[in-house]
């Protein structure tokens, strides 16, 4: 929460295939481009009460769907995906969920090589463990779209303040967070390995909510 050609466009959501429609989310210009500043004002959310994953909203329980939702389940599908992505996805070092069951994304970016193609951030080899990604995205409790979108905002602001003056603001769509970031993930306008910004994003992880670390550039 997401394709990584040397961006941080990740997340669960764009870690399955059916969802990368996404995948230009954590870039997307959000009214924000070319450094050209936005108005930090928190602005209201349409459909609040939609649920956001990284831009997917969290399917709604039915009658039709399984009871367990809770932070049990999401765990144990988590802890899944995680043993698929150690065997079937080649990354054998790859960390244990937070005990929130969002995945650690601080310990994930440790493993991930420079050099290679950013399986340890994409399902696997081949996108091998989309299958348990989905799960678990399925599981994942609801999240307030409102309180989202506002601590997102608040770290957008706090990489410009930081010295990343490209950094977009998250948007809304349909309810759904749509994360901000580099304003053209494809064709990257934000240095990945610039001090600058690893220096911002160690004073601006506060800003953001248990399991949207890593869903913004």
């Amino acid at each position: 929460m997401s394709i990584q050609t040397s961006t941080r466009l990740r997340t669960a959501a764009l870690l399955v295939t059916p969802v990368l429609a996404f995948s230009a989310a954590c870039g997307g210009n959000g009214g924000y481009a070319d450094g050209a500043k936005q108005n930090d004002g928190v602005a209201s959310v349409p459909d609040a009460a939609g649920a956001a994953t990284g831009g997917a909203a969290s399917p709604e329980s039915t009658a039709g769907e399984p009871a367990a939702r809770g932070k049990g389940a999401f765990f144990d599908a988590q802890m899944k995906y995680v043993q698929c992505m150690r065997t079937e996805g080649g990354v054998k070092d790859f960390p244990d969920p937070k005990l929130s069951g969002h995945l650690d994304w601080a310990k994930i970016d440790a493993i991930t090589s420079p050099s290679g193609s950013g399986e340890e951030q994409k399902g696997g080899k081949g996108g091998a463990c989309g299958p348990e990604m989905s799960e678990a995205m399925k599981l994942e409790p609801k999240r307030d779209a409102q309180k989202d979108y506002e601590s997102m905002l608040a770290h957008a602001k706090c990489m410009r303040e930081n010295g990343i003056s490209k950094f977009t603001n998250p948007t809304m769509s349909g309810g759904n967070v749509m994360p901000g970031g580099d304003p053209n993930p494809v064709s990257p306008q934000i240095d990945r390995n610039s001090p600058t910004l690893k220096a911002a994003r160690e004073t601006c992880k506060p800003k953001l909510l248990d399991g949207l670390d890593g869903m913004q550039g």
